[in-house]
């Protein structure tokens, strides 16, 4: 069932007064970086094929994952966030009480100005691994959202942001959002510097070609940003999922790791489809997947992201970051 439009339950004054504070005088540049949609689709496949054995956290098929990642960042010259692109953390596994280790993979890209304020872009990359001998691949979960990312950076290396980006690709979101409430708990810089989240999780299948936005209800300045990018994008980018509710699924804030970061005081867009028959499934597979729609809704995050450098400072100045 879909979400009432967020904006919809505020007063005319409050939401234009907010919107106004997040309005640049200009958008960001036109681009001249082109989405290598080739590249995007291999990523996708690489990350939900059954060797990867569905990326449950500490498991081979996860280090295996991992290591794509990495080789992806290295290969276009990303810098590791600190010594290393590898972050550990441990958590308690809550479907059995263990100990378990997890693995966020930190990379940075300095931007060109001498602002404080940082943008933090995710998505997870475990899924639920295996269930007995059947593999659970989360193509859409998330795979499809680790290779958006991978493209969100592959874009700013190109074109260096204004604002430094921390590029962050969680683990153990399945188990609780583990890998997300780790960066919160111990970030890499101040968490006082950390403006804005935005988060990517499950953007490939949608015969509806719907991709949702979702925050905008918990912070209105961001709806300008949303109707801007939807204005170009060539899917419908509609805003909602994040009121308050009582109906199971209702309310997406804290399903994903943005949750982690709004728990905190930072704003942030998730970007993701809607429910489908896959979801969960064994049948979350590259074949599955509505591929037109996955490259043109990544290419939709990718003009977000570049829009919310764009705007950094005005959303720091909205939500006093």
């Amino acid at each position: 069932m879909r979400a009432i439009l967020a904006s919809s339950v505020l007063s005319i004054a409050l939401l234009s007064t907010a919107c106004a504070a997040t309005q640049p005088e200009t958008t960001a540049a036109v681009s001249e970086w082109t989405l290598d949609r080739a590249q995007l689709l291999t990523d996708l496949d690489v990350l939900a094929a059954d060797n990867m054995e569905g990326r449950e956290v500490g498991t081979e098929g996860n280090a295996r994952a991992r290591a794509y990642i990495i080789g992806r960042l290295e290969a276009m010259g990303a810098a590791p966030m600190g010594d290393s692109f590898e972050h550990d953390f441990t958590f308690e596994q809550r479907r059995t009480g263990e100990k378990v280790d997890g693995v966020n993979i930190l990379a940075f890209i300095t931007g060109t100005s001498d602002s404080d304020r940082t943008m933090v872009v995710t998505a997870h990359y475990d899924h639920e691994g295996m269930r007995g001998e059947q593999i659970w691949n989360g193509a859409d979960d998330n795979a499809s959202g680790v290779a958006s990312v991978l493209a969100v950076t592959e874009m700013f290396l190109a074109e260096p942001p204004e604002h430094d980006v921390i590029i962050a690709f969680v683990d153990a979101e399945e188990s609780g959002l583990q890998g997300a409430r780790a960066f919160v708990a111990n970030p890499p810089i101040p968490v006082e510097n950390i403006t804005f989240n935005l988060n990517m999780d499950m953007v490939a299948m949608s015969t509806d070609r719907i991709l949702w936005a979702v925050g905008t209800y918990h912070y209105p300045f961001l709806t300008t940003i949303v109707e801007d990018v939807a204005s170009r994008a060539t899917v419908s980018m509609p805003m909602g999922y994040d009121e308050p509710s009582q109906e199971p699924g209702a309310d997406w804030t804290n399903l994903t790791d943005s949750g982690a970061f709004h728990a905190v005081g930072i704003p942030f867009i998730y970007l993701g489809v809607d429910y489908h028959p896959h979801y969960h499934q064994p049948t979350d597979t590259y074949e599955n997947m509505t591929l037109d729609f996955f490259q043109d809704a990544s290419a939709a995050v990718v003009d977000f992201a570049r829009q919310s450098d764009a705007r950094l400072d005005a959303i720091g100045e909205a939500s006093g970051r």
